[in-house]
């Protein structure tokens, strides 16, 4: 049975923070995080000054450091992201880099003075032959 430990707003800790459970971190932390089997979430109140290894993150406070993330609307991260996925919702704020960590060097990088709320792709769209040919410009026409 998975269990989940919660540190209270009240609570700060210096230093290297381990475990084996879920954890909930609503009080302050400076140091290191290492629950890197287990899932980590930065409560609203939360405001963590550290390097975090965790199987995955959800932030709603507020962390400086390096981490695997997903950015909740009130969350801001300020620090590089390395993970093969990254979640910035609408509202978050994000100040560093981000590696996708794939096996060719990819990463996307956001300016420092940039502030992103969404970090969305579109895909894009396939068109027909004949109209990819009008789309390039290359004379070609429908009929």
């Amino acid at each position: 049975m998975e269990s989940n430990v919660n540190i209270g707003q009240s609570v700060e800790i210096k230093g290297t923070l381990t475990g084996n459970e879920d954890l909930t971190i609503e009080g302050m932390v400076d140091g290191k995080i290492l629950v890197k089997d287990h899932g980590l979430t930065i409560g609203a109140n939360g405001r963590i000054t550290a390097e975090v290894h965790a199987k995955h993150v959800v932030v709603v406070g507020h962390v400086v450091g390096n981490i695997k993330v997903e950015i909740a609307p009130s969350g801001s991260v300020q620090g590089d992201v390395r993970a093969p996925r990254v979640a910035i919702a609408d509202g978050a704020k994000f100040k560093g880099t981000i590696d996708m960590d794939r096996k060719a060097p990819a990463s996307a990088t956001v300016s420092p003075s940039s502030s992103v709320s969404r970090a969305v792709v579109p895909p894009v769209p396939t068109l027909p032959p004949a109209e990819a040919a009008l789309a390039r410009g290359t004379g070609a026409s429908k009929g």
